[in-house]
């Protein structure tokens, strides 16, 4: 069977509540030329996975008036996505708890009340992007990954494969590229060696799914290279984790601190503002920043490697 013959298969399901893909689903795109990642005119988003079932393609599309997602796959591991479909667009989210104790906080839970912390339930798909991302800017870190897929991924089970849909590599072949493909990718030594270690570790790793995020992140940064930054992006992605903030980055704690107080803070000044909301601090991250709250940018942008260690 080839990947541009694999039958689709299909599932509906109806959540709840409302289902907002295009927020959901963004975190999980990284840049406007991921080949993982697709966007339909008609507003479906399609993602290439490495699956444990094996690799698979999903579409999904939401009706938005009863919040039903339908969904059709490709692929040996079509059958996995389409089972874990709810998970991933925040089924199991739990906001129990989650009270808004600031007025712009409030009105993004308003706004964005489709909004749900993903679940993807795949570690490394999220952990390799997060490494190459250390240190440096999104655009430089997208380039090196869309360069990363494009060389040494596969054509994506399915249609969208005529798009150029890609499947990242395996676990397996990311730790198999030399490191002279990572340099050319712009992708340094250190955050090399962390990668090829996880990927050669992701057997490992991809078990944090059935542990606590606490447990599973402590997993994640037992290799070396992969820190508190790091194993929370994973963890908003791939784990749930509605708690998981994103410490260490260069942009969000002074974008909070601005956005709530008025001034920039660094992490401490984050964990203190962050504290009332124990449980749900990554969901006021991301409800902050799908609501655009950033300080105001005086002069020239940051050059590449703005972010701090990971």
């Amino acid at each position: 069977m080839t990947p541009d013959t694999d039958a689709a298969v299909g599932r509906s399901w109806r959540s709840q509540r409302p289902v907002a893909l295009g927020a959901i689903t963004a975190t999980f795109r990284r840049g406007s030329g991921d080949p993982t990642f697709r966007r339909a005119p008609d507003g479906a988003v399609v993602r290439a996975v490495r699956t444990p079932a094996g690799p698979a393609s999903l579409e999904l599309r939401v009706a938005a008036p009863d919040a039903t997602v339908e969904a059709r796959a490709w692929g040996q591991g079509a059958q996995w996505a389409l089972e874990h479909v709810p998970d991933l667009l925040g089924g199991a989210d739990d906001d129990e708890g989650f009270v808004a104790h600031h007025p712009l906080v409030a009105e993004a839970a308003r706004r964005f009340c489709g909004w749900r912390v993903p679940r993807s339930g795949l570690v490394l798909d999220a952990l390799v992007p997060a490494i190459i991302e250390q240190k440096v800017t999104g655009q430089e870190a997208f380039a090196g990954y869309r360069r990363l897929v494009g060389r040494f991924g596969d054509p994506a089970p399915g249609p969208y494969a005529a798009l150029g849909l890609r499947l990242p590599p395996t676990a397996a072949g990311w730790a198999a590229i030399p490191s002279w493909e990572f340099l050319q990718a712009s992708v340094d030594s250190a955050r090399s060696t962390a990668l090829v270690r996880a990927a050669r570790a992701a057997g490992r790793l991809e078990q944090g799914v059935d542990l606590t995020p606490a447990r599973a992140r402590l997993r994640m940064q037992a290799v070396p290279g992969v820190g508190v930054w790091t194993s929370a992006e994973v963890a908003q992605r791939a784990l749930g984790d509605a708690d998981a903030v994103s410490y260490g980055d260069y942009h969000v704690a002074r974008n909070i601190g601005w956005a709530l107080t008025g001034q920039e803070v660094d992490d401490d000044g984050l964990a203190e503002l962050l504290e009332p909301y124990a449980g749900h601090r990554y969901r006021v991250q991301r409800l902050l920043e799908l609501a655009g709250a950033r300080r105001p940018r005086h002069g020239a942008r940051m050059a590449p490697r703005t972010h701090l260690p990971r």
